[in-house]
């Protein structure tokens, strides 16, 4: 059971009190107490206990602080709604401390002088973050000892009474005496409850009486908080020590215990630590008196207040001394002061007891004592002294002293000293620009004050400067202006008398034209503007102001132009401006102090005039040439530029044509439309602003030529014509177009001869009767209402003589490889070729003529064309073309291959049969059908139906084995050849028939020798020159065969093709593809496909021309040839007619 604690008390000796309330709720009393949870927080957790009407006692928890970084929060309950932290006072009290050493939180809830009601369950709960534990306790409170009888029936003396009189629940004595007549007894055997229920649980005790029949739970849970608890009995210890001792300080106590045993060995104990009798100390005395032990402890301090403890054997008992300081008092208190500023001050207080700690307050704040502070505490002995060396009006107040034990306080007042003038202020005048010294003597010297001027604070600055030394008070300005004049008054602090001054400043007149900026005082303003010019000027007294125009006054009261003074400053307004206000203007200004002049120029500004009518001297097709004369009057201002306007005659909306001033005097205005007439004016623009319009030029109508004929080229040349054609003007403009005229010169003159006396309307044309050999330079114009365009002119002077075009066939990409058609399929092939005069051309068959009857041939100028109606085998072979014009010659050849159903094999044998298993081996066909053997396949029949089964196709090899036969079945095999034209169509059968026996028989295997399969690589296609289009992607293939696998790589013009966006290259089952994205002319060249493995290494290359990507009139700008170009054209037109 937790040990009684004393008291605690206030400063002042009275104890603290708290109020419990009513307790625990009535409905609490019946609920079951739940078993406290596994504790995380609380190391110490509060026990149960029981404590006498009266009596005071404490429960304990503790809490580790290591791991937490700060102070845990504890709530401490009664039942489970009411929290006793707002019950602290007479009969409760909470305490909290921390022990630094252990880093251990200690909570304390003390219940003093119990009562009945304050019975019940308790709950203690420590949060912190998000950790959290409780703990739940009992407290019971005993009465005065009461026995009941054994023989009492506690389950009738406990049922409750039907009547629910007041006294239901207590003991009923006149029942229990019922119970003693004669009685049947119950066959039950006797059940002794008070037993059970001393021996059980509290949290048992409604299940218990439930299950006896006790219905009143209240009044059996009061009659056993009153059955005493048996103690054991003590047998080392006699008397043992009270609970608790008190002692006041400095006194002594005696602790004193009763032993049973005299001869056992005693050990007296402080808060767990031996006591040892020391011989030079008397602060211990141990003593003994018969069967007594007795411990003094003299003199005693703060030190002292701990638990004690002694042990007698294994028995211990223990108890707490609390000892009690003695309030200090204060003996003399401190006194009233009255005094004035700048004097000391000491209060003195004495107190009942030496190096005792007082507190100093003023009006009721504690005084601060630091080193900085103006206050200062001294002790001597028991007095206490508050000193104040220097006092000022702010230590006016109430000054306390506290102690322990009372207090003390008294009024001090601090007031100002009377002031006396020795030297006041005195009136003065003083010229602009000179000092200013004001000064005056007073006492007390040290009271600072203020300098006001006209009533406004002076804050001293670079040019005033305020001195305080001693008694004397001085300002000084050291150069006084217009400003500083005024009524001066010093005010010393603290007091309401005051010093007071005039200042009087004079000025002569002075008129401050260097604050207008202006150059050579010169004023410039625009016509028709208001003109304010204001001057300042500065005199003391303020000076009379006067305006004049040459000789003439001007007045305040003028209506346009007037002058007007007020303040340091005069003006002179004209409302409107006018060219006629111009000219020098004087001022004068007089006063007492003297006399000033000086004087302005206006210059009034304008726009200029409007500029005459600009003239249009050429007019182009969508521009025109404009000049024009400066205005005659420019404003006063020079020309800065020009504004040129421009609208169509019908319209009335000006545009402006240029945004930027124009500085000559001349523009060709551009972007006009052609046909449609036009006008244009002018603006003049000074440095005020844009005159007004010119007057609108005579009307233009703008007409252009057309732009020159394109792609001028030579069509055909005989031995007295040359044929020329072009295309129109890219541009012709709004005049139209009525025609061309074509002229041509000899080469080496200058003379153009005109071809057509008549316009042509056609873009093609042909100058007759030249001479044959000669060269001629050939040109177009095009003509309409605005004349001849620029010439058109052929680059190259043309021979007049009949052009030889050498032979070309132009193979069509198809036909570049092996042209491959069925047998009875007809064959149509168009070879187109180019050459002038008309080529002759030849067919050739294995070098031998082609017959008519089993080929067709036709020729035209540009093609020929071979035709076979029903194609046989017969067809197959190469087939030379010859294109020959006259010692010209080109040749191409196109392989044609006519292909069949392949024959069937050769022979079918059975080579082994095992188990399921037949091994089957044949030969080719002799006849493959003029195309490669592509698989064969293989069919079985059971000789009983038969009936035909294919077991494979597409098969490549010669030899297979034929597995999951049926046993005891008898097979016969046949097998079809295949090609691309499809299969055979008789098939090989074996002669002999393969018996399917049972397992049993053994196979004897035939040994193999492994087949090296390695091979080095070999190109089985080669790569094949190509022609490509410009701007249409373009590939190159080949197939090799190797093994191991072989590296391929892609060369153009010998360098190896890495990383290049623009190809991309494929390897699939041996074929090799190299993919060339929109190439262009620079994409043409040598390529070469390469494979290499360990065995060796091979390559293929291929030549491609990339044709197309420039237009007649590109070609014509690089200044290709004409046959060049042509040439060209014509391929790359073959080109798109194959595609």
């Amino acid at each position: 059971m937790p040990e009684p604690t004393k008291k605690d008390e206030t400063p002042n000796g009275q104890p603290e009190v708290w109020s419990l309330g009513e307790g625990q709720a009535p409905e609490d009393l019946d609920k079951p107490i739940d078993n406290p949870p596994l504790s995380t927080l609380l190391i110490e957790s509060p026990q149960s206990a029981t404590v006498p009407v009266g009596g005071d006692i404490t429960f304990v928890a503790k809490v580790e602080a290591k791991d937490l970084l700060r102070k845990p929060t504890i709530k401490w309950f009664k039942g489970k709604w009411m929290d006793l932290a707002s019950k602290t006072g007479k009969h409760l009290q909470l305490k909290e401390t921390f022990d630094r050493l252990t880093k251990i939180h200690t909570f304390e809830m003390h219940i003093i002088k119990a009562k009945d009601n304050y019975a019940g369950n308790y709950r203690c709960e420590v949060t912190y973050k998000d950790k959290f534990d409780s703990c739940s306790f009992d407290l019971e409170v005993k009465e005065v000892e009461q026995s009941s009888g054994p023989n009492i029936d506690i389950r009738s003396a406990f049922k409750r009474s039907s009547e629910g009189q007041e006294d239901a629940g207590e003991l009923d004595f006149s029942g229990l005496l019922k119970h003693r007549e004669p009685k049947q007894q119950d066959d039950a055997p006797e059940v002794d409850v008070w037993e059970i229920l001393k021996n059980a649980r509290p949290d048992q005790y409604e299940k218990i009486a439930f299950m006896y029949g006790i219905t009143d739970l209240r009044g059996l849970l009061k009659r056993m908080k009153k059955i005493p608890k048996e103690e054991k009995k003590s047998e080392a210890f006699a008397k043992k020590l009270d609970p608790a001792y008190q002692v006041d300080k400095g006194g002594k106590i005696r602790l004193v215990v009763d032993l049973a045993d005299p001869t056992v060995e005693l050990k007296w104990f402080k808060n767990g630590q031996e006591i040892r009798p020391t011989p030079n100390q008397r602060k211990y005395i141990f003593e003994h008196k018969g069967t007594q032990r007795i411990m003094v402890i003299n003199n005693c301090t703060m030190n002292d207040d701990a638990a004690y403890s002694v042990a007698a054997g294994d028995e211990k008992c223990t108890t707490e001394l609390f000892v009690k300081e003695l309030p200090i008092k204060i003996v003399k208190g401190i006194e009233a002061v009255k005094t004035t500023v700048n004097e000391r001050i000491e209060l003195e207080c004495e107190v009942s007891e030496e190096g005792a700690q007082v507190k100093w307050m003023k009006n009721g704040v504690e005084v601060p004592t630091g080193v900085r502070s103006r206050y200062r505490v001294k002790s001597e002995g028991t007095k206490h002294f508050l000193v104040i060396d220097d006092a000022s009006r702010e230590d006016t107040g109430t000054f306390s002293v506290m102690a322990t034990g009372g207090t003390s306080e008294a009024h001090v007042q601090v007031d100002l000293k009377p002031l006396k003038v020795f030297q006041d202020l005195q009136d003065m005048t003083v010229k602009l620009g000179q000092p200013i010294k004001l000064q005056c003597e007073i006492s007390p010297g040290n009271v600072p004050g203020r300098w006001y001027r006209n009533g406004q604070l002076i804050q001293p600055n670079d040019r005033i400067n305020i001195i305080h030394r001693n008694r004397i008070h001085r300002l000084e300005i050291e150069t006084s202006s217009l400003h500083d004049a005024g009524d001066y008054t010093f005010v010393p602090e603290g007091y309401s008398q005051s010093l007071s001054a005039k200042v009087h400043i004079i000025d002569p007149p002075r008129v401050h034209l260097e604050s207008l900026n202006f150059p050579d005082n010169t004023v410039t303003i625009v016509a028709g503007n208001k003109l304010r010019l204001e001057i300042p000027i500065s005199g003391e007294p303020a000076p009379r102001v006067v305006w004049m125009k040459g000789e003439r006054v001007i007045l305040e009261s003028g209506h346009r132009v007037r002058a007007e003074t007020y303040g340091d400053q005069t003006s002179l307004t004209i409302e409107v401006t006018e060219r006629e206000d111009s000219g020098n203007y004087k001022i004068v200004l007089q006063n007492e102090a003297g006399e000033d002049t000086a004087s302005v120029k206006i210059k009034v500004v304008d726009i200029p005039d409007p500029p005459e009518a600009p003239l249009v001297p050429v007019v182009g097709g969508d521009w025109c040439s404009m000049t024009w004369e400066p205005p005659k009057y420019d404003g006063g201002s020079p020309i800065l530029g020009y504004f040129i306007e421009r609208k169509k005659k019908q319209s009335s909306r000006w545009m402006r044509l240029n945004f930027d001033l124009i500085k000559e005097q001349s523009f060709e205005p551009k972007k006009m439309i052609e046909g449609v007439p036009y006008e244009v004016r002018i603006f003049a623009v000074n440095a005020i602003g844009v005159s007004k319009p010119s007057e609108p030029s005579k009307a233009f109508t703008p007409l252009a030529v057309t732009s020159e004929p394109t792609m001028l080229v030579v069509d055909d040349v005989t031995d007295t014509t040359v044929t020329v054609k072009w295309r129109p003007p890219e541009t012709i403009g709004a005049a139209g177009l009525d025609g061309y005229l074509v002229e041509y010169c000899i080469e080496g003159t200058n003379d153009w001869i005109v071809s057509n006396k008549e316009l042509t309307e056609k873009t093609k044309y042909t100058i007759p009767g030249l001479t044959p050999g000669c060269k001629i330079l050939v040109r177009v114009k095009a003509i309409n209402a605005a004349g001849a365009s620029s010439p058109r002119t052929l680059q190259h002077s043309v021979l007049v003589k009949e052009v030889i075009e050498p032979p070309k066939i132009r193979v069509p990409r198809h036909l570049k490889q092996t042209y491959t058609r069925k047998v009875g399929e007809a064959v149509n092939l168009v070879v187109p070729f180019l050459g002038k005069p008309r080529p002759k051309v030849t067919w050739l068959k294995e070098d031998k003529p082609i017959e008519p009857t089993h080929v067709s041939i036709r020729n035209t100028d540009c093609d020929s064309i071979i035709f076979i109606r029903k194609a046989e085998r017969s067809h197959s072979g190469k087939y030379e073309m010859t294109v020959q014009v006259e010692n010209h010659v080109d040749t191409a050849v196109l392989d044609i291959q006519i292909v069949d159903l392949p024959g069937p094999p050769l022979s079918v044998t059975i080579e082994d049969v095992w188990g399921g298993n037949v091994a089957l081996v044949w030969t080719p066909p002799k006849d493959n059908g003029n195309a490669p053997i592509t698989g064969y396949t293989i069919q079985k029949a059971d000789k009983k139906t038969m009936e035909w089964y294919t077991c494979i196709e597409h098969y490549h090899r010669t030899c297979i084995t034929i597995t999951e036969l049926v046993v005891g079945n008898e097979y016969f095999f046949r097998i079809f050849s295949e090609n691309m034209c499809g299969l055979s169509e008789t098939a090989t059968q074996t002669k002999k028939s393969a018996l399917i026996v049972k397992e049993g028989m053994q196979l004897k295997t035939p040994e193999y020798s492994d087949h090296d399969f390695k091979e080095a690589p070999k190109f089985t296609q080669p790569l094949i020159n190509t022609f490509a289009v410009a701007g249409y992607n373009t590939t190159l293939n080949c197939s090799v065969r190797a093994n191991p696998r072989p590296k391929v790589i892609w060369m153009k013009n010998k360098i190896t093709i890495i990383d290049d966006p623009r190809y991309r290259m494929f390897s699939n089952q041996g074929v090799c593809t190299l993919e060339i994205r929109k190439p262009s002319p620079y994409d043409g060249g040598m390529y070469t496909c390469k494979a290499i493995n360990d065995l060796g290494e091979a390559q293929v290359d291929c030549k491609l021309e990339v044709k197309g990507g420039f237009t007649f009139f590109e070609l014509m700008q690089r200044g290709v040839p004409l046959h060049l170009i042509d040439k060209y054209m014509n391929e790359a037109k073959t080109v798109e007619q194959e595609k």
